[in-house]
């Protein structure tokens, strides 16, 4: 494990909040509709709106997504759990309290693995609990009033807080990232973002190595990887500004404005005092049976961590590769499709970490919408592996592929003529011709200077217009030196 990383020789201790809104058809204690983009207030009966009389009933399905959850981060799922009210007071929370978990969440402690820079991070759970969404202050088009659309009110959440375990803003947004592609794996978020589906919550602090935790500050609802990185940057460095100047950290909720690229402060802190928790007395306690766990852990897909490790077993691909191949469903159905077809799983695990990914984050696409597939991959790899192509043939073959110039390998092969030479003698004539006319790099690699080696087998493949093929050429080389 490396040392902790430093900022201006402060160590920055990250914990994260995450609500995850649950894939349901209704509200977690109603029956009306969770569908986004309705007109406003469309979606709201009298049970979200809190009206005399109306009582809510919790909904199976949430609990159901919120066992999955806990089954897939080696948790304890309570066989008792309570509901309670959380008070305060918000134009878009019509009951005057919010239908929350405190003292006994459904989920409790797990852990979440991840990669940063090829180095294995854990980070330790504290809860999970089910909650219902508020509703939304709209302040924009109202003549300079502000109107509240109660259509989220009562969505399920699915609230998971972790441990101040990440020490980094690149560490906090791993994790982010790790978090959103298992709650999709598991089919319990449609993780969309923009839609608020997964929003972001992260308790920033700094202190001196090896002294107590700092007084912490909460970014509130962050809906990107990019702002959560820059918002936690920024943050780190308020803080050590203000106590290099003497200035005390005020706990605090903060809000980050992206197009100011900084945070500011939207209220004090509250405590879970200030929201004098009580259990609610329209909801008896939630009683989950162990048979209902075992019927969700049997209706459950192979998990993203059971399925890397496979891919070590199975198929040698190092723990990372095999991590980074789990890191979507999506993407873990590529890589076995195309390795059950040209059966090279560490070139496929190249290709999709290298050209492909490279092409997918630079265009915003996800892997569904990779415009090779992973059968055409396979094909373009088994033409490299058989010696057909080269690495550097291989690579405008894929760009032709990837424009949708055309999706045969083999008609692209021919159409550019990279198909490598096979024929000794020729290829023996360019090292000839390659050797004599280089004798400076002869004599130095001769005098044992590896680099003049790789000049000349440069000067081979130039010669050749990249059709020589080079474990050949290299060893003809070798033998005329």
């Amino acid at each position: 494990m490396s040392a902790p990383q430093l900022i201006r020789g402060y160590e920055v201790v990250i914990g994260l909040e995450n609500h995850v809104q649950l894939s349901t058809l209704s509200k977690i204690f109603s029956g009306a509709s969770t569908a986004f983009g309705a007109e406003p207030n469309t979606q709201a009966c009298p049970v979200d709106l809190a009206l005399p009389g109306t009582l809510p009933v919790l909904n199976r399905a949430a609990v159901e997504r919120a066992i999955r959850f806990g089954l897939a981060v080696g948790a304890k799922v309570a066989p008792l759990s309570i509901f309670a009210r959380k008070n305060y007071f918000y134009p878009d929370l019509p009951k005057g309290y919010q239908i929350s978990q405190f003292e006994i969440p459904v989920v409790q402690g797990g852990e979440v693995e991840f990669f940063v820079g090829g180095e294995k991070k854990k980070v330790q759970l504290t809860r999970a609990h089910l909650e219902e969404d508020a509703g939304k202050s709209l302040h924009e088009d109202f003549q300079g009033m502000s109107g509240i659309d109660l259509n989220r009110a009562g969505t399920p959440l699915l609230e998971i807080v972790s441990e101040p375990d990440m020490r980094s803003a690149q560490e906090a947004v791993e994790y982010a990232k790790t978090l959103h592609a298992l709650v999709m794996w598991l089919d319990i978020c449609d993780g969309n973002m923009q839609e608020g589906s997964f929003r972001c919550d992260v308790n920033v602090s700094v202190r001196k190595p090896g002294r107590p935790y700092g007084t912490r500050r909460e970014i509130k609802n962050l809906n990107s990887f990019r702002y959560l990185v820059d918002a936690v940057n920024y943050e780190v460095n308020w803080q050590i500004d203000q106590i290099e100047d003497g200035l005390p950290i005020q706990q605090a909720t903060v809000l980050y404005n992206p197009d100011r690229g900084e945070t500011r402060a939207m209220r004090s802190k509250e405590d879970s005092a200030d929201y004098r928790y009580f259990p609610d007395p329209d909801l008896p306690p939630l009683v989950i049976a162990p048979e209902w766990v075992e019927r969700v852990k049997g209706e459950m897909p192979e998990l993203p961590r059971a399925m890397a490790e496979r891919f070590v077993q199975q198929d040698g691909l190092p723990a990372y590769d095999a991590t980074m191949m789990t890191q979507s469903l999506g993407f873990a159905r590529y890589y076995e499709a195309s390795r059950e077809v040209c059966r090279q799983p560490k070139l496929v695990a190249n290709w999709l970490m290298g050209e492909i990914s490279k092409r997918l984050n630079a265009e915003d696409r996800g892997i569904e919408q990779a415009p090779v597939s992973p059968a055409t991959l396979a094909t373009l790899i088994q033409r490299i592996h058989d010696g057909t192509v080269s690495n550097n043939s291989a690579r405008q073959v894929f760009e032709a592929l990837w424009t949708g110039a055309d999706s045969d390998v083999d008609a692209i092969i021919d159409a550019k003529d990279l198909r490598q030479s096979k024929d000794s003698g020729a290829l023996e004539k360019i090292v000839d011709e390659v050797i004599a006319a280089n004798p400076k790099s002869v004599e130095e690699y001769r005098a044992g200077k590896d680099k003049a080696f790789n000049a000349l087998v440069g000067q081979v493949m130039k010669a050749s217009k990249g059709k020589a093929n080079p474990a050949q050429a290299s060893e003809l080389l070798k033998q005329k030196l």
